[in-house]
């Protein structure tokens, strides 16, 4: 266990995992220039993500297991894929630096909160997450954050979509979240017209993938309109064994994107990841709260997209119908990739996650160094 030089930490329960899951790959990767070690509080978390990756699992339930375990495994840095209250727990530990890595790219306030003032060094995109801190945060030093992009969209996963002559339209819906202040669902308010409109597209493919949480949703109306969605789809199904139309409920939506050729989302990391990979894809987002100069400045992204409300989704079949043609956002979606993601391509954000996560290794040795250097002097 020595030999493990970065932890990823993750202390919440399996609903939450697919937070970590997505960054296995990665760091499986990283595991080849500094060995990486995953850290997890719930035992069947540890059974899950030991299915999933061959990177060593490390349990640690009670506090005194996790300082015990530290204690154990010397290692120089911890990378949190969320900012769970348990987090506060590993952070204790001053031998280490701490780097907050998060589990997406989006524009949800939760994306910019005061808890990146309790980490050494915040890993972000690009622009547009330096200026959502900066505007949402008061007293916070911007020198902490790192713009690294999104190394999970350098993988290729396998595709989870049969081949299609028809226009595929992907509706992936976010979940609820923890608090009003973060819900920007459409599931409960127009979920089921979007997916109405969607299947009234001539020619057309209905996917639906829901966020993960969706699926275990205790929200009475989210849980309502899910299964009402998956009802439609089985209906569509019969009515049109050729079309295709399918729910994905398990697996990685990237392996879903490049079989799509538009797709309708909510606020989440979805609708950037898609800008990103399918810049040249029409993309229409959802505001549940019908405030559009609110959205406007606060989701970049819906600046090149068609906004979907409940005043302008009676309308949605028509519009999609017409962007699968005439597609009048192209380039303004290119400018706003830039805003995202800096000048980034395909691989340079694993390379730079890998170079910044050296650095920080780098740096916490030789801070280590200059401690014991100055306590020797003083001694």
């Amino acid at each position: 266990m020595n030999d493990v030089h970065v932890i990823a930490y993750y202390a919440d329960d399996p609903t939450r995992s697919y937070q970590l899951v997505q960054w296995l790959e990665v760091l499986e990767v990283l595991d080849d220039l500094h060995p990486v070690g995953v850290v997890v509080r719930d035992a069947d978390v540890a059974a899950l993500l030991a299915e999933r990756t061959t990177l060593p699992v490390l349990l640690a339930p009670s506090f005194p297991e996790l300082t015990e375990l530290y204690d154990a495994l010397d290692a120089k840095l911890v990378l949190y894929c969320n900012n769970s209250i348990l987090n506060f727990q590993s952070l204790i530990d001053g031998r280490m630096l701490h780097a907050h890595i998060n589990h997406g790219e989006s524009d949800k306030q939760s994306m910019a909160s005061n808890n990146a003032k309790a980490y050494d060094r915040v890993l972000v995109a690009g622009e547009a997450a330096v200026q959502r801190h900066v505007d949402g945060l008061l007293d916070f030093d911007t020198s902490r954050l790192v713009r690294i992009g999104r190394p999970q969209l350098d993988l290729r996963p396998e595709p989870l979509l049969a081949p299609s002559t028809r226009r595929t339209v992907l509706y992936a819906p976010t979940w609820e979240g923890d608090a009003g202040y973060n819900d920007y669902t459409s599931l409960d308010t127009i979920g089921t017209r979007i997916a109405a409109a969607i299947l009234a597209v001539p020619d057309v493919r209905l996917v639906y993938k829901p966020h993960p949480k969706v699926t275990t949703s205790l929200t009475p109306a989210v849980q309502e309109a899910h299964l009402a969605i998956l009802d439609m789809i089985a209906t569509a199904a019969e009515r049109e064994a050729d079309a295709g139309h399918t729910a994905v409920l398990r697996g990685d939506i990237l392996a879903v994107m490049p079989d799509c050729d538009a797709m309708v989302t909510d606020v989440s990391s979805v609708g950037l990841d898609w800008l990103y990979l399918r810049t040249e894809a029409p993309i229409l987002i959802t505001d549940r709260h019908q405030d559009p100069e609110r959205f406007h400045a606060d989701v970049p992204v819906s600046r090149c997209a068609d906004v979907i409300d409940e005043s302008t989704v009676d309308g949605l079949a028509d519009l999609l119908a017409d962007r699968l043609v005439h597609d009048e956002h192209h380039l303004a979606r290119q400018a706003m990739r830039h805003h995202y993601f800096d000048d980034i391509q395909v691989g340079d954000s694993t390379h730079r996650f890998l170079e910044s996560v050296t650095e920080l290794v780098t740096l916490r040795d030789r801070l280590v160094e200059r401690r014991l250097h100055g306590d020797a002097i003083t001694a």
